[in-house]
């Protein structure tokens, strides 16, 4: 089994998200439940990036490496 992937952080609207991605071509998006992580596609991940598509799996807000906004309406 492959490594989880190491986090790429993006700013979305003020707030730090930590990503993490494998592959190449069509987007596939996972996005996790509460209150799991982005780690809960570990086995997805590696399979969609084999299948020729470009896994990305966020943290959610406040979940994970991902920041959490100072404002909760947000």
């Amino acid at each position: 089994m492959e490594k989880f992937p190491e986090p790429c952080f993006v700013d979305a609207g003020g707030v730090r998200l930590a990503t993490y991605e494998r592959g190449a071509g069509p987007p596939v998006i996972l996005v996790h439940g509460w209150p799991e992580i982005a780690y809960s596609w570990k086995n997805q991940i590696s399979a969609l990036a084999a299948a020729g598509f470009r896994a990305i799996a966020p943290d959610l807000k406040g979940f994970g490496r991902s920041e959490a906004p100072m404002d909760k309406a947000l």
